[in-house]
């Protein structure tokens, strides 16, 4: 088999991007062991013929030609672009199946990358939006069934087509290449209208599209928000520049849709492929809009960050306050706070909520936020969050000279972006030792990586679940909470060696934090963490050599010498 032949694939599974994974015999291997291939928009239990793109040793990469026999699971997608365009990767999917595909992406992670087996993983079924799958009259009926039309949120590109007219639209996946579309199911029609009339805008006024190559002309993004639950709209212009020509028109125009209460520039004059920049210009109306979970108000901005799917956001937040077990008398830390969301729905039931955020817009957002809604148990300070809970909860206490046990946490909920928490921020959770984490992530697979590490340090996963805030995409939310785990649940174990029957020189005696751990699962079939073996070494008064690092072990200072010489 070479690039550009023809095969025909039995699709058993689906990847963690939503392309089908399908098999063929004769494959390249001596065995004549079955090749894998990976197919976009092929679907499990699909029979196909697919063009090979590109092989790979052991697999391969092919494009969808003929739909052979389908599978008893594919549904007639609503949107006559999604193959095109790629965002909703899975929309030919049934929903059930979309949520038992999410469910198992999950599982999988966690079993793959955090090490846990399947014994360990308490995972409850993946929570779904009511209404999911409905047919394109329910949609105009309902205006927002669970499956569609659930996103407050939209950035659309602006450019010209294949004929040099001006649209709007999205980028192909993994591409710059934009798809031009005249309606997203996923988002709310109003979007249409605004997009319409900045179109219409720029064409009167001969105002051009950003060029990426180039890096002239002016609009390169609109971005449109909706409140659910208030009814606001807002439209914010992402563009080369500092104004724009003919800004009272367009002002006028847009303030005549229904619910518009925020127009404005946002001003990103740089060479990059980041949307947003960093300055908001108001053309109209007020800075914000408003919008509530549960029952919890909150203004946002063309900056902010908040949760697409409002519906299944009260969903997920109401797991976050059941994870959390709060009673009234605990003080809980939020690491990635944002605008307060999380921790002013927590703030309902806790003692204290203290919010870290790195972005100080955000968390003066936080702040009048909670002001607004008679919050008065929830504090939110700027900075890394690992940095902060350092200063407020380090064994000095030296936050305002207070004693850090009034800020220890009993309770730490972490919601960091898609790349997961940082080393230092996992360190910094297991130093303070909270009895309860709760992890939010839309990623599984970092989350799986950072479970590990807390589960290395001392805690146990205790349960989790999936919430599908992003419907008819591969993206799922998930929710884990971890445990600290208690001396009676620990095995101890006392060993007692004479140094000397080993053959052993002093250097050797000398064990590496591996080599403990390496001889504790021998003997014992029991992993401890260097973090066990740091606070055992404390306590018995063991002095904690300096090291050196190298391909992340510890080696002893007696080896230095030796590993120089070999260098020189």
């Amino acid at each position: 088999m070479q690039k550009n032949d023809i095969v025909t694939l039995e699709i058993v599974d689906l990847s963690t991007d939503g392309s089908g994974i399908g098999k063929v015999s004769g494959g390249p291997h001596q065995d004549g062991s079955a090749m894998t291939f990976f197919v976009k928009d092929a679907l499990i239990g699909d029979r196909i013929r697919a063009k090979i793109l590109k092989m790979k040793k052991n697999y391969g990469y092919a494009k969808l030609t003929e739909l052979l026999e389908p599978s008893p699971d594919r549904v007639k997608p609503l949107c006559p672009v999604h193959r095109q365009c790629g965002g909703c990767q899975i929309q030919a999917l049934s929903y059930e199946k979309q949520l038992e595909y999410k469910f198992q992406k999950i599982r999988n992670h966690l079993i793959r990358i955090g090490g846990f087996s399947p014994e360990q993983i308490r995972l409850e079924p993946v929570i779904g939006m009511p209404g999911a799958g409905v047919q394109e009259s329910e949609i105009q009926e309902m205006g927002m069934p669970g499956g569609f039309r659930y996103r407050n949120k939209a950035q659309f590109p602006i450019g010209r087509d294949r004929n040099g007219k001006l649209a709007a639209g999205f980028y192909a996946a993994r591409t710059h290449a934009m798809i031009p579309i005249e309606d997203c199911y996923l988002g709310v029609p109003q979007n249409q209208e605004v997009i319409a009339r900045v179109l219409a805008w720029m064409e009167r006024y001969h105002i051009e599209p950003y060029d990426e190559k180039s890096g002239t002309g002016l609009v390169r993004h609109v971005l449109v928000r909706y409140g659910f639950r208030s009814g606001q709209l807002m439209a914010c212009l992402i563009v080369n520049g500092t104004n724009v020509p003919k800004a009272a028109e367009l002002s006028e125009s847009l303030a005549e849709i229904e619910g518009m209460a925020s127009i404005s520039l946002n001003i990103n004059e740089r060479r990059t492929n980041v949307i947003m920049g960093d300055v908001v210009k108001t053309l109209w109306g007020a800075d914000v809009i408003e919008d509530s979970i549960g029952d919890v108000t909150f203004q946002i901005s063309p900056l902010s960050f908040y949760q697409v799917n409002p519906v299944q956001t009260e969903v997920l937040y109401g797991k976050v306050l059941e994870y959390a077990g709060l009673s009234g008398k605990e003080v809980v830390w939020d690491l990635y706070c944002g605008i307060g969301t999380i921790s002013l729905f927590l703030a309902q039931r806790a003692k204290m909520v203290y919010g870290i955020e790195i972005v100080p817009q955000a968390v003066e957002d936080a702040k009048k936020n909670a002001k607004r809604n008679g919050i008065r148990n929830a504090e939110f300070f700027v900075g890394k969050a690992e940095d902060v809970l350092e200063k407020f909860c380090g064994s000095d206490g030296d936050a305002a000279g207070e004693d850090s046990r009034v800020w220890r946490p009993q309770v730490v909920v972490v919601d960091p972006p898609r790349k997961g928490c940082g080393e230092k921020l996992l360190e910094a959770v297991l130093k303070v030792q909270p009895e309860r984490v709760v992890y939010v992530s839309c990623d599984s697979a970092t989350l799986a990586r950072d479970l590990k590490v807390l589960c290395g340090g001392g805690y146990e996963f205790v349960r989790g679940q999936g919430v599908d805030l992003f419907c008819q995409t591969v993206h799922v939310e998930s929710i884990v909470l971890l445990s600290k785990l208690k001396s009676n649940k620990l095995k101890r174990i006392d060993v007692e060696l004479e140094m000397d029957e080993l053959d052993l020189t002093a250097t050797e005696s000398k064990a590496t934090y591996e080599e403990i751990k390496d001889y504790v699962l021998k003997q014992s079939g029991l992993k401890v963490s260097n973090l066990y073996i740091a606070q055992v070494k404390q306590k018995y008064g063991i002095i904690e050599r300096e090291n050196i690092t190298c391909r992340n072990r510890k080696i002893p200072d007696s080896r230095n010498a030796r590993q120089a010489k070999k260098r020189r």
